[in-house]
């Protein structure tokens, strides 16, 4: 069975010192690059009204935006599990610099879902190479790297309330061109790391070549990632990840109008809970991190799917009073098992990083995009007030996480699937 040490380099080994400021610069070039996607619904009221569009029509947009960057992303990941390429990082984040401008200027609905693609694949490319970097970057805490680097992306997502208040109610759809500063010093940001991925890829590439023992035990951890106990348990974690997506993006994207129709909340009042749920969930991501660390990862997971569960059963019915506090619980609840499930899959598949990374952070919100067109399709069809009470009982799909084999016995990576 091969170590972490022996899939990437001695840079991911256990008990190795973790490299702060990379992990600190690559979670700021997160941040920049998910404000960059967190424009997209933020515009949402915005050109509703600007463009005369239906809640399907904005459903399309979400789905456009999260197919392209979520889908992709574990293509992206097998390629460069094989052959990474770390020049992509800053080209990544230029294209979403051409979508930003393209979204500031689109005056149709087919110019938008052009200008999303951009943002999107720019994304999509980003996530799994910056994942290496974190996992490079981690020595022995795994847990705690992951959550610094998803803590970076969570903020970002969590600007989006803001900018709608601060900025686009103001300066309406132009406002959008703001974007392309994130994007610009995120491809300085990313620049200046360049130099130490490339030598740490270098480093494994010495290491791989020159020890024989590695190269046969990494082939052994590929052939048991394809054993059907690894399937079961990749395919449920994606599953429960796809029901957490459906649940957050219904928040994200579509509380605020449940927000204004049924409170009277006016378009910059009905941004506060959405960040106030947003903001939790960065402070419930890197702390789920860093307990499950102490816990365990699946423990960490079963309590932050189904943990939330009373809580979404209750929101709808809530006075507008105490929406506050229990939004927040709620986001702090639900998102501290954003990144745990990142190190989970990487658990299961320690040869296929970058695929891990597609397949939790990636394909299941390219899943959870679909449900945006389903959500805007039935809020449509049937009115907010119904679609949000029915969403309320999707984070009880959480108790499926008991059958996720555990993470906790002191074993090496891959050990509990015994013999096979």
């Amino acid at each position: 069975m091969a170590s972490i040490a022996g899939v990437k380099g001695t840079a991911a080994s256990p008990g190795t010192k973790t490299v702060m400021p990379v992990l600190l610069a690559i979670s700021l070039a997160h941040m920049l690059n998910d404000s960059m996607q967190a424009v997209v619904p933020a515009l949402y009221p915005i050109l509703q009204e600007s463009l005369n569009l239906s809640m399907l029509q904005l459903g399309w947009i979400g789905f456009m935006l999260n197919m392209t960057s979520s889908v992709m992303q574990p293509v992206v990941g097998l390629y460069s599990d094989k052959r990474s390429l770390p020049n992509l990082l800053p080209v990544a984040m230029g294209l979403s610099l051409v979508g930003m401008v393209g979204l500031a200027f689109a005056s149709h609905l087919w110019m938008l879902l052009l200008a999303v693609v951009f943002i999107g694949i720019g994304s999509a490319v980003f996530h799994p190479e910056s994942s290496r970097v974190v996992y490079f970057a981690a020595g022995g805490r795994r847990g705690f790297a992951q959550s610094v680097y998803q803590v970076g992306g969570n903020t970002g997502s969590t600007l989006g309330p803001l900018m709608t208040a601060l900025i686009f109610v103001h300066m309406g759809q132009i406002g959008a061109i703001w974007g392309t500063v994130f994007a610009g010093f995120a491809i300085a940001v990313l620049l200046g790391l360049l130099p130490w991925y490339k030598r740490k890829l270098a480093e494994w590439e010495r290491e791989r070549t020159a020890t024989a023992a590695a190269r046969a035990s990494g082939a052994t951890v590929v052939e048991k990632a394809s054993h059907p106990r690894v399937k079961f348990a990749m395919g449920m974690l994606v599953f429960l990840v796809f029901a957490r997506s459906w649940y957050h993006s219904g928040i994200g994207s579509f509380y605020q109008f449940y927000l204004k129709f049924d409170y009277g909340l006016t378009t910059q009042q009905a941004q506060i809970p959405v960040f106030l749920f947003l903001a939790a969930g960065v402070l419930g991501t890197f702390f789920g991190g860093v307990l499950a660390d102490k816990f365990g990862l699946k423990n960490m997971i079963v309590f932050s799917i189904a943990g939330a569960s009373p809580l979404a059963l209750l929101l709808p019915h809530l006075p507008l009073f105490w929406v506050y506090p229990v939004i927040m619980l709620l986001g702090f609840i639900i998102l501290s098992g954003f990144s745990v499930s990142v190190v989970y899959a990487q658990y299961l598949m320690p040869a296929n990083v970058g695929m891990a990374s597609g397949l939790t952070t990636g394909l299941a919100f390219g899943m959870g995009a679909i449900g945006g067109i389903a959500l805007g399709q039935s809020i449509d069809m049937f009115g907010i007030n119904d679609v949000m009470f029915v969403l309320s009982f999707f984070p009880l799909v959480g108790l499926f996480a008991i059958l996720l084999p555990p993470d906790r016995p002191k074993k090496k990576p891959g050990a509990w699937l015994g013999k096979i």
